[in-house]
C-alpha cells in the first residue's frame, strides 16, 4: 500500500479540472490522480502534463456511473491509505442554444452536477484522511439569490436542513420543470443554477457533519472559480483555467488547523463571501 499523499480531481481531463491538477502537480507534495470518464481523453490530458515535466497518475472515472465510482473507490482503498485532497469538479450545463427540452434538461443537469457529485462523496468520504481537505466547485450562479421563491430560499438556508431533505428538493424542481409548473413554484428557469445550489447547500451540510467526525480537521468548501474560457462557457469567460483553478487549489491546500475558510462559500478571488445575501 502506497504511503504517499493523494489528491483526486474529477473531470480533470480538460478546461478547470485540468489546470488545478496541473496546479497540484505543482504544488503538492503527493500523487496526483486526473479522473475522466473517456479513458482516451484522460490519458491525452496526462500526456500533455508529462510534456511539462508534471506526473499525474490517471484513473477513469464516470461520476454518474454507480459501478465506476465503486470501483475507483475499492482502487483509491486497496492502493492509499486515504484521501488528502478531493476535487469535485466534473460537472454540465446546456447551451443556451439548446433544443431540448426544459424538464429534459433539468433531469440531466441535476442527475449529473448534483447526485454524481454526492455519489462520489457516498464513496469516497469514508477513505479522507484527518486533516483533508475537499473543494465542490460552484459557481456564482450557485448563491442562494438566483432563487426566486422565498419560502425555497428559507428552506435552503436552515441550518437543520439534511442530505435527505435536499435531495427532495432537487428531485422536486426535476418534476415541475418536466410540468412546466417550476416558477410557479418558486424555481428560476435554469436548471445549471439549481444544480450549483444545490452543490452550494450540501458543502454546509456535508462541513456540519465533519465538524462532528471523529476524524479532526476535514474542510470542505465550495468555490466559485470565476468566469472562465473553457468549453462550458463556449469560451466567452475572460480568465485562462490556470486563473480559474487558482482558488480551487487554495482551498485544496489549506493549512492544518484553518477555522476561517471552513464549509464557506469562495469567491474566485478567495474571499469569503455570504451565501445567503451576495
Amino acid at each position: 500500500m502506497a504511503t504517499s499523499k493523494l489528491a483526486i480531481v474529477t473531470g480533470g481531463n480538460k478546461g478547470i479540472g485540468y489546470a488545478i491538477v496541473k496546479a497540484l502537480c505543482e504544488k503538492f507534495d503527493g500523487d496526483v490522480y486526473l479522473t475522466a470518464r473517456d479513458v482516451g481523453r484522460g490519458e491525452a490530458a496526462v500526456g500533455r502534463l508529462n510534456e511539462l515535466g508534471l506526473k499525474p497518475k490517471f484513473h477513469q472515472l464516470d461520476v454518474t456511473d454507480i459501478v465506476s465510482v465503486a470501483a475507483f473507490a475499492k482502487f483509491v482503498a486497496d492502493k492509499y491509505t486515504g484521501i488528502d485532497v478531493l476535487v469535485n469538479n466534473a460537472a454540465i450545463a446546456f447551451k443556451a442554444a439548446a433544443t431540448d427540452p426544459f424538464g429534459v434538461q433539468a433531469e440531466e443537469t441535476i442527475r449529473v452536477n448534483y447526485f454524481a457529485l454526492r455519489t462520489v462523496c457516498d464513496a469516497l468520504f469514508p477513505l479522507l484522511l484527518p486533516g483533508a481537505r475537499v473543494v465542490n466547485l460552484s459557481s456564482s450562479a450557485g448563491r442562494l439569490s438566483v432563487i426566486p421563491g422565498e419560502e425555497l430560499r428559507r428552506t435552503l438556508s436552515s441550518s437543520l436542513l439534511t442530505i435527505d431533505e435536499l435531495d427532495t428538493l432537487m428531485r422536486q424542481f426535476v418534476e415541475k420543470a418536466k410540468s412546466g409548473d417550476h416558477e410557479k413554484s418558486g424555481w428560476p428557469s435554469s436548471a445549471y443554477c439549481v444544480s450549483k445550489v444545490g452543490v452550494s447547500a450540501l458543502t454546509f451540510i456535508q462541513q456540519r457533519a465533519f465538524d462532528v467526525d471523529p476524524r479532526t480537521d476535514i474542510v470542505i468548501n465550495s468555490v466559485h472559480p470565476g468566469y472562465v474560457d473553457t468549453d462550458m462557457t463556449s469560451h466567452k469567460g475572460p480568465l485562462t483555467i490556470e486563473q480559474g483553478a487558482e482558488a480551487p487549489v487554495y482551498l485544496s491546500l489549506l493549512p492544518a488547523g484553518e477555522q476561517n475558510v471552513k464549509g464557506r462559500y469562495v469567491w474566485n478571488d478567495k474571499t469569503i463571501k455570504d451565501w445567503y445575501t451576495c
